[in-house]
């Protein structure tokens, strides 16, 4: 039975998150005192060395973003911590930054001395207002120790935290839509290039990192970039933290090596289907993500194998669904979501997302036709190749894997007079 490995959640339960002793007690800042003895440009190659890529979605690998910024000169530069976890099922973030707020000032102080950055912002997710306490009280607990401000640890390293919350908007968990928020703006996405790291936040050097990838950071300057790349697989090593829920006998969170499979998270860390029912469908990567059948649960859990069944790793989230559930029903609570959270910025996904809900909930009712479906497909394709970004491009992802994978429910719903 596979173990878990936890590295961004090492201190989860072993430490008082409201206590910075407790932190300073189990090695805290440490890796921030090593990364100081050494070049930025050091620090930058052992997190490339490592193959960090990124835990927020994208899976970009986070040595190369970093190396953008340090080559960019400039008089001020940005670290931003996107903590708006906003996709449906995760909860990873939240863990982290509610057991061990510690750990993500370290990781982003790691990653201001690396690329040059003096300032860094946590845009924290609307609906987490305690944890904003929590993260405030840790920044302060932080400067008192001398650990954050200017010119740290009797050196020319000055490096500063502030805390901003979100509004809930599902887009702003997009690094550009999250920056124009930052910004005071609406939020919505922006042309790329330039890229953040070039010219983000007021236009300055950015590096946005989310919550999980910078509480890696300091295990690999510990243990170095070698020891991480030999965990989990190799194109994606590292651990990763999956939520487990909906028809999942134990709901919960785990921390495993990327290489663990689908299999094992249902069945050797979730118990299995709850009730004793049989497993219909596994969505994988969160409400954006691909459903997948019982045949494909030896699939590794990682970015490139997911990819290649058509899904996404996304967030992480691992949502279980039993015998029971009317899939054509969850397509259409999906779309509705969707449709809701599109910023409006472009046409395929504004239009796209009210019409692929509008088809999908006549369907539902028995009174869509075949050319209904086919008309689904076509939106679908036209959405994933127009949309101006990732919402579109994966807004269609779950229901085109249900109809790869599980086509019935929907043939049987259709009725071939209509229309």
């Amino acid at each position: 039975m596979r173990e878990e490995k936890r590295i961004s959640l090492k201190h989860y339960g072993l430490i008082d998150p409201d206590q910075i002793e407790d932190y300073l007690e189990h090695g805290g800042y440490q890796s921030l005192q090593k990364a100081l003895s050494q070049p930025p440009a050091a620090i930058v190659q052992a997190v490339k060395d490592a193959g960090l890529r990124g835990r927020g979605g994208a899976g970009f690998k986070a040595g190369i973003k970093w190396g953008f910024t340090l080559q960019t000169p400039a008089e001020q530069k940005y670290i931003i911590c996107n903590a708006d976890e906003g996709e449906p099922g995760t909860f990873k973030d939240r863990l982290i930054m509610e057991g061990d707020p510690h750990l993500v000032l370290e990781g982003m102080a790691i990653a201001g001395y690396a690329v040059g950055a003096s300032k860094g912002y946590i845009y924290c997710r609307g609906e987490y207002p305690y944890i904003v306490k929590r993260l405030k009280r840790a920044i302060e607990q932080a400067r008192e120790k001398g650990l954050l401000g200017t010119n740290r640890f009797e050196s020319n390293f000055s490096f500063d935290v502030e805390v901003r919350m979100g509004a809930g908007a599902y887009i702003c968990g997009e690094e550009t839509a999250l920056i124009e928020s930052l910004e005071g703006k609406r939020g919505e996405p922006r042309s790329k290039p330039p890229f953040p790291g070039v010219a983000g936040l007021w236009g300055k050097p950015t590096v946005v990192n989310n919550v999980e990838t910078l509480a890696a950071v300091p295990w690999i300057i510990e243990h170095g970039a070698t020891a991480y790349q030999q965990i989990g697989a190799s194109r994606y090593p590292g651990t990763k933290i999956f939520t487990l829920t909906g028809d999942v006998a134990r709901k919960g969170f785990c921390e495993v090596p990327t290489d663990v499979t689908l299999r094992e998270l249902v069945y050797d860390f979730g118990g299995g289907v709850a009730g004793g029912k049989k497993l219909q469908a596994v969505q994988v990567g969160g409400t954006s993500g691909a459903f997948l059948p019982e045949s494909l649960l030896d699939t590794p859990a990682d970015l490139d194998s997911m990819a290649a069944v058509g899904g996404t790793l996304g967030s992480g989230a691992v949502l279980v669904v039993d015998e029971t559930r009317d899939l054509v029903d969850l397509a259409v609570t999906i779309a509705s979501f969707f449709k809701h959270e599109s910023c409006g910025k472009c046409t395929p996904c504004r239009e796209g997302t009210f019409q692929l809900h509008r088809l999908l909930e006549k369907i539902s009712r028995g009174q869509g036709s075949r050319q209904d479906l086919e008309t689904l497909e076509r939106l679908m394709w036209i959405m994933t190749q127009a949309s101006f970004c990732g919402l579109g491009h994966t807004a269609p992802t779950p229901i085109l894997t249900m109809l790869q994978y599980f086509p019935d429910p929907f043939n049987n719903r259709v009725n071939s007079q209509a229309g």
